[in-house]
């Protein structure tokens, strides 16, 4: 991404956050690979 300002980079960030958001096995794959053990 060349952003022409900060403005921008915000939008595009929140964007793909919000795609990442409805990914639980995207978020849990990546939780998985730090290693750390969560409680539940």
């Amino acid at each position: 991404l060349a952003a022409a300002d900060l403005s921008q980079i915000t939008r595009a960030v929140k964007r793909r956050l919000k795609r990442i958001q409805y990914r639980p096995d995207l978020v849990d794959g990546c939780l998985t690979a730090t290693g750390l053990i969560l409680g539940g």
